[in-house]
């Protein structure tokens, strides 16, 4: 249920994010999601991939300091108070979010929030109850 976000550690640098670019890129790897996080001398790239087990490897091989960690992708209606409703599921079951960005919007009226959480199983229990979509990592990467 979960989907595998790649995250880069870059120094706040001129060109370092092109670089990092440059690397997906040569390996025909699409980004479908993108977060940056920065502070005065460095920042942390969070994204969603097609291909993250590649990416991996070769930004790793390219020199760049790279992990992953596991997300949620969950479905949300497109309109005022969408979120608020699986914040509210969230916060009733005392799940803390560690961060959150959204995806992409759907051909479906529904948008894409990328949860990073501190109970992924306990989140993914309670959203099911009150029947919130959680994408697969296959349906992710294929959008």
């Amino acid at each position: 249920m979960t989907v595998k976000q790649i995250s880069v550690f870059l120094e706040n640098r001129k060109g370092r994010l092109a670089q990092v670019t440059s690397v997906l890129s040569q390996n025909n790897i699409d980004i479908s999601a993108i977060s940056i996080a920065e502070t005065t001398n460095f920042g942390i790239i969070r994204m969603i991939v097609n291909k993250p087990e590649l990416a991996l490897k070769v930004i790793k091989e390219a020199g760049f300091t790279v992990n992953t960690a596991d997300v949620l992708a969950v479905e949300v209606p497109d309109c005022p108070g969408g979120l608020h409703q699986v914040l509210e599921i969230m916060y009733d079951n005392n799940i803390s979010i560690e961060y959150l960005y959204s995806f992409v919007r759907r051909p479906s009226q529904k948008a894409l929030i990328l949860f990073k959480l501190d109970e992924t199983d306990k989140a993914i229990k309670a959203l099911k109850k009150e029947d919130i979509n959680i994408l697969s990592s296959q349906e992710v990467y294929e959008l």
